[in-house]
């Protein structure tokens, strides 16, 4: 049975954000992992590649990285064991200071890596218009202005 208008009003918008959080990030992971990566080990890449959200293409240490990475990363996720996946396949290798280098077989996988992710967005946006995409994003943004949180996108 479907809720009707009123009854989806009186709905808490933080149960159905924390919802569509949790189902979309397992659905997302499920995707990445059917194509042999983790969603941390990508971060990984794309954080060390100067072709994507490096601005330098500088190695970065653990630590680094998981400050980088702070406003996505979840608490499971374990970036020493993904970058050791990593060096093992020679998409990165470690420097005498501890700093994660990606090489350059990493930073194609990365690029390859990347190209799935169209796909994954289109799915989880199938048969909703962009309009109401758009529209939802910006009542959202409003929430999180009302209670005094900050809207920016990392």
């Amino acid at each position: 049975m479907q809720n009707t208008d009123a009854e989806l009003a009186a709905q808490p918008a933080g149960y159905w954000t924390g919802v569509a959080y949790e189902a979309i990030i397992s659905f997302t992971r499920a995707q990445q992992a059917e194509l042999g990566f983790t969603q941390p080990q990508f971060w990984l890449l794309r954080n060390l590649s100067k072709n994507d959200i490096s601005p330098d293409g500088h190695g970065m240490t653990i630590p680094e990285l998981q400050q980088a990475m702070s406003s996505y990363i979840r608490p499971e996720d374990d970036l020493k064991a993904e970058a050791e996946v990593l060096l093992e396949r020679g998409w990165l290798t470690r420097d005498g200071e501890g700093r994660l280098w990606i090489t350059e077989s990493g930073d194609e996988a990365r690029a390859s890596l990347k190209q799935h992710a169209p796909a994954i967005r289109a799915r989880i946006h199938q048969g909703i218009d962009e309009a109401d995409y758009v529209t939802t994003l910006k009542v959202l943004q409003r929430m999180i202005d009302n209670v005094g949180s900050d809207t920016q996108a990392s």
